[in-house]
Order: C-alpha cells, then structure tokens, then sequence
C-alpha cells in the first residue's frame, strides 16, 4: 500500500489546507509511512490527544495537538480526543470545556470521538481482576511512604512487599472490598507484580489502583477506586483501537510497563508508543504546577492572563491559531530534550498578522500638534490603505484638521545623530497626508513640551512633493476632535530568564515591567466599531487586540507582538534548513 501524500483531508474540521508542512518527514511520519506500507494494525492509522482535566491547556500541548491531530490528516486516519479523568480530586468540568473549545479555536474538530477514561472504568476494573486472577497483581497493604522505600534506588533494587505473595483468592476479595469502600483512602493499593530488581523503576510493581473519595465529574460517587494512569492510558488506548500513541520524552521509561500492561492483560489492539521531545519554550514556564502557582500568588489575573503561556492567554492576547499551527511546524519533532526561542513564536505570529491584520492609526503618548496655516474649522478625509499586504483589503478615510496628536517619541528638540524624524526646523511626513515642519515648540510652568507649532505645504496631498523633495520621515498621526481614547495594555515576556527555574526560583525571575497599561491612548474613529478579539496593526507600533474587558464606552486594546523583527535572522537561518 501506498502511504497518502502528506496534508491529504482526513479528520473533520482540519486546519486550512495550507498548512499541511512541506519539509521532509520526521521520524513519527517515517515509522507511521513505513507501517502503512508494511499494513501493519490493517493500514489504519489512529492517534490521540489525551489531556488530564486538571488545567487549561498550553503552548506545548499545542505541539502535541498538532502532531497527532496532523497525523490523521496527513494518513487519512482518526485522532481521539480522550480526557484522562482518573483523579477527581483536582479534575472539574470548567477545564473540560476550556480543553475543547482550545483544541477547535486552534482549528481541528474531533467529530464524533471524544472519549473519556471514566468511559472504561468498568472494563478497566475488569482487566485489574484479569491480571489478579492470572497472578500479575497483588493488593498491598503498605503505604505510600513505604512503597517509595520499599521500592529502591537508581543504584540499589527494590524489596519485595510482605503482602506480595497473597494469594489469588485474597487478592480477588481485598480489590472488591476496597471498590465496595470497606478500606479508608491510602491504606491499601493495587499493585502490579513484575520486578522489584529491575533496572527501570517504573517496572518495580508499580500502583495500578488507589483508593480515592472524592466526588468525580462524570461518574460522581459510583467509584472509589480509581485506575492510575499508566495502566489507563495503555488499555484506553487498545479500547479505542489507537495504532501510534504518541506521548512526550518523559514516558520513554514508562514504555515497558505500557507494552507490560497489553500484554499480561492479553488484549487484541497493542499499539505502539511513540516518545518525542516536549517543547520547551525560552522566557516560559509549562508547568501546571508552576503555572497554578502565579495565579494563585496573583502574579497574573488567571489562566488567560496575555502573559500566560496558555492557549486561552494567547487567544486574548491576539496570537492567530494558524500563527501557533505555523510555529508548531516548524519547530518540528525532536527525539532528544531543546528549548526553542519564544522569538520563532513571536515570528511566527508577525508573519501571519502582518497578511491579516487591517492597519490603523493610534498614538500611545500623545503630543498635540497645531498647523498654523491649515484652516481652522476645515475637516478633510485623507484615503489610507487597510492593509498594504493585501490589494483586496480596501482603503479607508481618516480625518484630519488643525490639531492633531502625534507620538511624543517622534519629537526631539535637541535630536541625537541618526534621529529622523519631527525636530524644531525639520519636515516630516504625515502617513497619506502632507509635509508638515515644527516652527515653535510650547512649554509649561515645569519646561515640559506640551504643544509643537508646525507649518503644512498644500501642495503635499497625499505624502508626496510635486517638487520631488524628500523627506527621512514618515509619522502616523489622529485628528485630535474625532479621536477615541482607548486603554492599551503592553504586555511583555513574563520572565527576564531566559530559562525560568534554571539558576534561581522561578518566581524571581518575574519581569517587573511585563505589563503597562496606557489609558491616554488616541485612536482613529474607525475602530469604533471593532468587537472582543478583533485584531488590527498599529502603524508603527505593533500589533493589537480587543480585550474581552472592552464595553461599549471604553475599549482596551492588548499588545500582541511588536513590529520590531530583530529575529528575521533567525527565520532565515530556519527557512535555509541552518
């Protein structure tokens, strides 16, 4: 059998055909072609995204999203999306519906297999009996404390549990008392029997059961024992026929007792786990843990803080979902352990929103401008293009009159070598405008600038001399009577380590200056009518948002990446296969 070329449609709802990669297979793609070829699990192809219903989902579940989601694609074959709600204590239905809507905003539908653990608990519970009744699990009554002992070092093989050696027909009647909750949390577990002496540690009897109260999302209080999740996942994913199990370089160690597990419990699908490297991301941390930790200490204001790494943060940020699809490919699958660059992220984002993003006038930190010779009550409409990317995108008619705002950092009144732009004497030019030149500069009581006093050249319409003068400088600029006045919040990497965690705690290495909020922001009249995550290029400044906060009297704009690209090397070097 021929393998489907890659980007061929396959599962519902898939990203836009474009995004298919070009580059050469990675190593998954290589075994699951040569697999198909072999007609190997019948020429199917499955694969899975199997979150913990613990979290809201971020950048590096993106990558996993991605890699199975691409491979149905690219193999016409399925992806589940399988929740694995084995531990009620932490779990809530909240990140349930968080996870989902993440995995369609990112843009890729499941259809009709979404599965969750607690589908099989009944089944699970039967394999556990199968492995007891065929002498591979035994009840034990040690604790959590003395099973970490009991189970020995890198260096040093484990001890056997006292309880070990139980029999069949005792073990079978602990395991129904403790699902009947005749025992207390903790004080008995199922465990499976294999190899206190063996070299990986995860194959020393591991848990396969613990006894845990708690009120479950799904099932409620039907169950107090519960499956842990290395036996889970192995058996949910031979349930559902799953062919490639692709999971994170962290349960490289865990793939023996994963194969243990299939094959002591004698089922018919045995699918092959397949380990890649997680992503690490520079500037970031990933854990949840660490991640709940911020919200918790109010470093952030929750899990879609724009500051956060998580896929709700970056949608509120403005970050595009093909931007992250984007990012996800090129990074690639890696079999050892890296740490990619937030700024091919940050590329990735300016490369899609530079083509999307219509184009406005705002100015951060306004500094009123009079043209002396520009008619007092005359208001013209100057024509500006919505996007130069892109030739349907139309124009738009901005105001313009007397008094207009620009930038403050656009003014110099003792300008330093190399600065181009407004200056006392100097001509600038006003975006689709005219030439105007600064003739007086105004000041108050404590010598700070607060009025520059120009000239225009009527002759200039448009932004550009019949003379054919030129000028070093072009400026964006607002109509100061028609302006809106928007708050602007600019949000900046988290951290100021480069990797958070590495040299010192992690909550040291927080950017005092990750967030600024702007709240004398001008704007062109056109953005009256943006909504909640409409996004638009400020020119010059970068690109923005609509913040959910926004309300029909004040809208609030998020910065979602400057415009400054000074990894446009790094692009090249990736693009060149460097």
């Amino acid at each position: 059998m021929t393998p489907p070329t890659k980007g061929s449609p396959g599962v519902s709802g898939s990203p836009d055909k474009d995004t298919g990669s070009t580059q050469p297979l990675d190593f998954i793609r290589t075994i699951v072609a040569a697999d198909l070829v072999n007609q190997k699990h019948d020429g199917r192809v499955a694969t899975r995204f199997p979150p913990e219903p613990n979290g809201y989902l971020h950048i590096g579940h993106a990558k996993s999203i991605c890699l199975n989601f691409g491979v149905a694609v690219d193999y016409r074959g399925t992806c589940n999306v399988r929740f694995d709600d084995t531990n009620p204590a932490k779990e809530d239905v909240e990140y349930v519906n968080a996870i989902q809507d993440d995995i369609r905003w990112l843009g890729f539908d499941w259809g009709k297999h979404l599965h969750y653990a607690s589908d099989y608990f009944e089944r699970l519970y039967g394999y556990a009996v199968r492995l007891i009744e065929r002498g591979k699990a035994y009840v034990d009554d040690l604790s959590t404390e003395q099973i970490r002992e009991y189970r020995g070092t890198l260096i040093a093989p484990g001890r056997k549990s006292p309880y070990r050696d139980r029999s069949v027909e005792e073990n079978l009647d602990l395991f129904a008392r403790m699902r009947a909750g005749e025992f207390s949390d903790g004080s008995k577990v199922l465990r499976a029997k294999i190899d206190m002496a063996s070299g990986n540690i995860n194959m020393r009897d591991p848990t396969l059961y613990r006894i845990r109260r708690a009120i479950h999302h799904r099932t409620g209080n039907q169950w107090c024992v519960y499956p842990m999740y290395d036996f889970t996942h192995a058996l949910s994913d031979s349930i559902e026929g799953i062919t490639h199990s692709l999971c994170t370089l962290e349960f490289e160690d865990h793939r023996p007792l994963y194969d243990w597990v299939l094959t002591e419990t004698e089922v018919t699908c045995h699918p092959q786990q397949i380990e890649f490297a997680r992503l690490n991301l520079s500037y970031t941390v990933l854990s949840k843990r660490q991640l709940l930790m911020l919200i918790e200490k109010g470093l952030v204001s929750g899990w879609d803080d724009p500051r956060m790494p998580t896929l709700v943060g970056m949608r509120r940020r403005g970050l595009p979902p093909k931007a992250i699809r984007t990012f996800c490919d090129r990074i690639g699958m890696a079999k050892r352990k890296n740490v990619v660059d937030a700024a091919v992220l940050e590329h990735a984002a300016r490369e899609e929103l530079n083509q999307t993003s219509p184009r406005v006038m705002a100015v951060l930190r306004p500094l009123k401008v009079v043209i002396q010779n520009y008619p007092e009550n005359k208001i013209e409409e100057v024509d500006l293009l919505n996007n130069p990317e892109n030739p349907d995108a139309g124009t738009r008619k901005v105001p313009f009159s007397r008094v207009l705002y620009l930038e403050r950092d656009d003014f110099s009144e003792d300008p330093p070598k190399k600065f181009f732009r407004l200056a006392p004497g100097r001509e600038v030019r006003l975006r689709g405008a005219y030439f105007i030149t600064c003739v007086d500069v105004v000041k108050d009581g404590q010598g700070e600038i607060v009025e520059l006093r120009c000239t225009y050249d009527p002759t200039t319409r448009g932004g550009s001399s019949p003379d054919g003068r030129k000028v070093k400088a072009t400026l964006h600029w607002v109509s100061v009577e028609q302006a809106l006045t928007v708050q602007v919040r600019l949000y900046d990497r988290l951290f100021v380590d480069e990797h958070p965690g590495e040299h010192r705690d992690f909550l040291e290495a927080i950017n005092p200056s990750s967030l600024e909020v702007i709240n004398t922001c001008r704007v062109e009249p056109s953005v009256a009518s943006m909504t909640s995550g409409d996004r638009c290029q400020f020119e010059r400044l970068g690109y923005f948002c609509v913040d959910p906060d926004s309300s029909d009297g004040q809208l609030v704009f998020n910065r979602t990446v400057s415009l400054r690209d000074v990894w446009a090397k790094i692009a090249r070097t990736m693009k060149a296969g460097g």
